[in-house]
């Protein structure tokens, strides 16, 4: 009788606590990126032109990075044929620099490694700047910002800066969460 108390207690305490809220945000590893998780499309603008996005990012590797995946077509320009445009990126959290790293892999062989800028971020709006580029020249700086609209939208901004001069934008994607 007393096993069976037993298992009943354990099997409520169960079933309880797997419908029982997510962890508080602070205590998240991923709170101030968590929002990201899920699928994504939307609409691209800026130098390469105007176009479509499709976007997904999932947790990977046992929960140690945030998997991104991205598709970018953008419309034909006179005399081009339309630009496809693919990369994969990885968020992490580097404990020595207490700060969400993002790496891009670009379909062109450009690796971009950013850190979170920690001063200029809050809440509902990510800054992260580039720390160094792989086969591209370490003297220009890029920025991605994440502005947060709600949890199902957001706009990302791509900036770049030449060698002594400010960031321009790039390009600006807006996101929607595919339901």
């Amino acid at each position: 009788m007393k096993l069976l108390l037993t298992l009943f207690m354990f099997a409520t305490l169960t079933a309880s606590a797997a419908d029982s809220p997510p962890a508080h945000p602070m205590n998240d590893r991923w709170g101030r990126v968590r929002f990201l998780l899920g699928t994504w499309e939307g609409t691209a603008t800026g130098q390469p032109g105007k176009g479509t996005v499709e976007r997904t990012y999932e947790i990977v590797l046992d929960g140690q990075f945030i998997e991104e995946r991205n598709i970018s077509r953008y419309e034909a320009k006179p005399g081009a044929a339309p630009e496809v445009h693919e990369h994969r990126g990885f968020l992490s959290y580097d404990k020595t620099r207490r700060t969400f790293m993002l790496r891009h892999f670009h379909e062109e062989g450009f690796v971009n490694l950013y850190a979170l800028n920690t001063d200029k971020s809050m809440a509902g709006y990510l800054i992260f700047d580039s720390v160094n580029f792989e086969n591209f020249s370490n003297e220009w700086k890029a920025r991605e910002s994440y502005d947060v609209i709600s949890p199902d939208e957001f706009v990302e901004i791509f900036e770049l800066a030449e060698p002594g001069k400010d960031f321009v934008e790039y390009s600006r994607n807006h996101f929607k969460r595919k339901k």
